[in-house]
């Protein structure tokens, strides 16, 4: 008899039986299998997992999966790879190798076994990623670029699509409207872009993906099909079709490249028509740790030791995009448990959390922040969340909610950590108040990462370095880093993002600052004398470390 996930996972001390008990307690009421518990909950991470259930089931381990296409893998149906999410990577003489993702899932794999009768089928386990990679990338004929799909719609159809009338419902039914708006979507679920954006001018009709942060330009599709494509999308999110001078906003939820993928769509009147941007949460990837969101340890310590307080206000900054509500998700991860009532004011809710209650604000009928702060003061919470402190009545109710014995979560839009505590005084906030309840401020910002397949080290030049206040001393063996561009990265030379960090603490000295009435800048300095490190030497290190470039620190900072 087969030893059980939780068991080895005891056994080789990478949880403890308190963890376990909890987790499956939390099972009991959960679809959720353990092992996707344990990650959520962040007391392991993918690979401990995938490990240990390939020792379990007697599988190697292939954390990274190198594709070979072979001739006998057009036997096995792509429907049957899909469901499954398996995927065959190479042949050698009579043996096919098979990457799995759930070992467990006998079925798919016996039928892979029969229709590889004449060959010997070795299966191996790896992380849905690499699978799902192989798999769209190699064997989802559905999944073809926009481009191609745009291309393999004929003159005719088009032609057909300029003759109907000007029923937008016809437009939007019409099926080369509806494959045009698949393959954007898929695509962009492909090139793992945040957010989509489709733009009408004059003349043309611009199609545009955000990845890592930056704006790429597709495809451009005949203009004629702009009002069937923004149609097929409205229809999608449920908005009104016959409304086209006023902006409206909706949501669809929809299974693309084999994720699930709630996507938040826009749209605005233009001059020459209306622009639409969705926004693309893709579920399937959330991981909302904070032992997974790249905080050097010693920051990760004191954050850990933060959010845990009994009380006080804990503040995220940055700007639109720099990834504030993720790392607030995963402080509420971390206190996620049983024992904790945690309630959240958000605008919009852009991840559902078990055992979270998320409140969608809609100032339309008066559910403000502020409003729904004093509501959750009612709720008897432990832990509250607000998205984001815009006005004096949120700043206050806030502080008061400090105050009264609860820990606060909220974001700021300044540019670092000490303009925060200058942001409330000026909303009208007495220092003494800021300096009772303020824990701790982040500021952060998202830097993208060089592509790990056309990495390559330079000499860079002595101004270049110099400008960037760093020394050749400081460099490994006199050497920077930086993507010459390739597929992998569609020629950017970046693939993914990190975080940049500052964490500021409210220590005596800076309290002592703030209660002077001193401004951003006094702050800023008795922090960094106090060891707090600035958004830009922390980005410099990783420059150093060769995980970003100069140019991208300086582009975020």
């Amino acid at each position: 008899m087969k030893r059980q996930l939780g068991e080895i996972l005891l056994e080789e001390g990478i949880i403890t039986k308190e963890d376990l008990q909890e987790v499956l307690k939390i099972q009991k009421k959960s679809p959720l299998k353990l092992g996707q518990i344990l990650q959520k909950k962040g007391l392991v991470d993918e690979d401990q997992i995938l490990k240990t259930l390939a020792a379990q089931f007697g599988y190697d381990y292939q954390a990274r999966l190198t594709f070979k296409f072979d001739d006998a893998f057009k036997k096995i149906p792509v429907n049957l790879l899909q469901k499954a999410r398996i995927v065959p990577v190479s042949r050698e003489g009579k043996a096919v190798v098979v990457a799995v993702t759930d070992p467990a899932d006998l079925h798919p794999m016996d039928d892979v076994r029969n229709i590889l009768a004449d060959y010997r089928v070795q299966f191996v386990m790896a992380p849905e990623a690499e699978v799902m990679k192989i798999l769209h990338g190699q064997f989802d004929q559905a999944a073809d670029a926009a481009k191609q799909v745009m291309e393999g719609i004929s003159e005719d159809e088009f032609a057909d699509i300029d003759g109907l009338s000007e029923d937008t419902l016809d437009l939007a039914n019409e099926a080369p409207i509806i494959r045009m708006v698949n393959a954007i979507l898929t695509q962009g679920v492909q090139e793992r872009a945040s957010d989509i954006h489709i733009e009408p001018f004059e003349k043309i009709l611009e199609v545009r993906y955000r990845v890592d942060g930056m704006l790429h330009k597709r495809l451009s599709p005949p203009k004629v099909i702009h009002a069937g494509i923004v149609s097929r999308i409205k229809i999608m999110a449920n908005l009104n079709i016959a409304e086209n001078r006023l902006p409206q906003d909706g949501r669809i939820k929809i299974k693309l490249a084999g994720k699930d993928v709630d996507i938040r769509v826009s749209t605005i009147p233009t001059r020459h028509g209306e622009r639409v941007v969705m926004r693309l949460l893709n579920k399937s990837d959330v991981r909302f740790t904070i032992n997974n969101m790249g905080f050097p340890p010693d920051m990760l310590a004191t954050l850990l030791k933060l959010i845990k307080e009994p009380n006080g206000i804990i503040l995220v900054t940055g700007p639109t995009g720099s990834g504030k509500s993720t790392t607030l998700y995963s402080f509420l991860q971390e206190l996620n448990q049983e024992s904790r009532n945690i309630l959240t004011a958000e605008d919009p809710v852009e991840y559902e959390i078990e055992g979270i209650s998320q409140m969608q604000m809609q100032e339309k009928i008066g559910l403000t922040f502020a409003t729904a702060l004093r509501a959750m003061l009612r709720q008897d919470p432990d832990v509250i969340m607000v998205g984001e402190i815009r006005d004096q009545e949120t700043a206050r109710i806030a502080i008061q909610a400090a105050l009264t014995g609860h820990l606060v979560f909220s974001t700021l839009h300044t540019n670092d950590a000490p303009s925060a505590v200058t942001r409330l005084v000026d909303m009208g906030i007495e220092p003494y108040l800021i300096t009772s309840t303020v824990r701790g401020i982040l500021a952060q910002r998202l830097g993208r990462l060089i592509c790990p397949n056309c990495k390559t080290k330079f000499k860079p030049a002595a101004r270049e370095i110099a400008d960037f206040n760093l020394s050749p001393s400081q460099l490994k063996d006199g050497y920077l880093y930086r993507g010459e561009g390739c597929d992998n990265c569609v020629g950017s030379g970046y693939r993914g993002r990190m975080g940049l960090y500052e964490l500021m603490l409210m220590s005596e000295d800076v309290q002592r600052v703030v209660l002077r009435g001193g401004d951003s800048e006094a702050v800023k300095k008795v922090a960094i004398e106090r060891g707090m490190v600035v958004l830009q030497d922390y980005g410099r290190q990783k420059v150093i470390d060769g995980a970003t470039t100069i140019e991208e620190v300086l582009r975020v900072t």
